[in-house]
C-alpha cells in the first residue's frame, strides 16, 4: 500500500466528517440562499466546509493542488489534487431533505485513488481507498449480485437534466427495462449502488467535484463506473454506474435505445 496514500486518505476522513459536522449545523436552520449563473443553489454552508476542507487539507499537504465546486482549482506540485464537493445535494439541504454529503476525492497523477461520502443527517461514512476496500464505517461493502435488468433497481437524479441533454429517450429505454426506479440522486443513489442496495445509477449533467469521491467507492465495492460509452472520464457530464453484472447491458441501450 502506497504510504502517501494512506496518510492522505486518512486526513480525509477526517476533514470530511469535520466539514459535514459544520455544514449540518446550518441543516434545517433558515439558511439564506443564493443562486449562481447556472440557476444552482449555494449557500453559506457551502462556502465555509470547503474553506475549511481547504484549509485543513493543504495545511497538511501544501504542496498538493486542490479543486473545489465553491472556490475553483489552485495547482499543486505534489502529483496529489483533492477535489471536494462540500454539500452535494444542496437543493436538498437546502429544503430540509437529509441527503446530502460533503464529498472529498484524492487524485494522484491523474488517477483518482480515494474517495470519502459523509452524510451527517444520515448518520453514514462511505470510504474506500485503492486495493483496500470500500466501507460504509466498519462495514466492508459489496455490489449486488442482481444479473439481470427486469429485476434491477434504476436510480437517477433528475429527469429534466436527460430532457434538457436530449437522452430522455435512451434513459426511458433503460428504464422501462428494470423493475423499480427511484429518483434517489445525487451521491445517494452511487452509494446504494456500492452497498448492493439498488443495481445500476445513471445521470446526466455532473461535474467532477461530484463523482472524484464516488468513483473509487464503487469500484472498490466491485462495481463499475463509466461514461455512457465506456470511458471513464471524470470531466464529462454522463455517467453510469453499476453493479458490474448489468453494465454492459445498460450501456447498450443508452447509446441505440431502439
Amino acid at each position: 500500500m502506497n504510504a502517501a496514500w494512506r496518510t492522505r486518505y486518512d486526513a480525509a476522513i477526517a476533514a470530511a466528517q469535520q466539514a459535514a459536522q459544520l455544514a449540518f449545523r446550518y441543516f434545517d436552520n433558515d439558511v439564506a440562499v443564493e443562486w449562481k449563473k447556472d440557476r444552482s443553489p449555494v449557500t453559506i454552508a457551502d462556502r465555509e466546509a470547503e474553506q475549511l476542507l481547504r484549509t485543513t487539507l493543504l495545511g497538511a499537504f501544501p504542496d498538493d493542488g486542490f479543486l473545489g465546486e465553491e472556490f475553483g482549482d489552485q495547482q499543486g506540485t505534489s502529483g496529489f489534487r483533492w477535489i471536494v464537493d462540500p454539500i452535494d445535494g444542496t437543493r436538498s439541504f437546502v429544503r430540509n431533505i437529509p441527503l446530502w454529503a460533503t464529498l472529498v476525492g484524492l487524485e494522484h497523477q491523474g488517477e483518482v485513488v480515494a474517495g470519502v461520502v459523509v452524510a451527517p443527517a444520515l448518520g453514514h461514512t462511505w470510504r474506500a481507498l485503492r486495493g483496500d476496500g470500500a466501507y460504509r464505517g466498519q462495514r466492508r461493502l459489496q455490489v449486488s449480485n442482481v444479473d439481470d435488468l427486469k429485476n434491477a433497481t434504476l436510480f437517477y437524479t433528475n429527469l429534466s437534466w436527460f430532457a434538457r441533454a436530449g437522452k430522455s429517450q435512451q434513459f426511458q429505454a433503460l428504464s422501462a427495462l428494470t423493475q423499480n426506479q427511484r429518483g434517489y440522486g445525487d451521491f445517494w443513489g452511487h452509494m446504494l449502488v456500492a452497498q448492493g442496495s439498488g443495481d445500476v445509477m445513471a445521470e446526466h449533467g455532473v461535474h467532477i467535484w461530484d463523482v472524484a469521491a464516488v468513483k473509487p467507492i464503487i469500484e472498490e465495492a466491485g462495481g463499475r463506473y463509466s461514461n455512457w460509452d465506456g470511458q471513464a472520464d471524470l470531466h464529462r457530464p454522463d455517467v453510469v454506474v453499476s453493479n458490474g453484472k448489468l453494465h454492459e447491458t445498460a450501456l447498450r441501450i443508452l447509446q441505440d435505445p431502439s
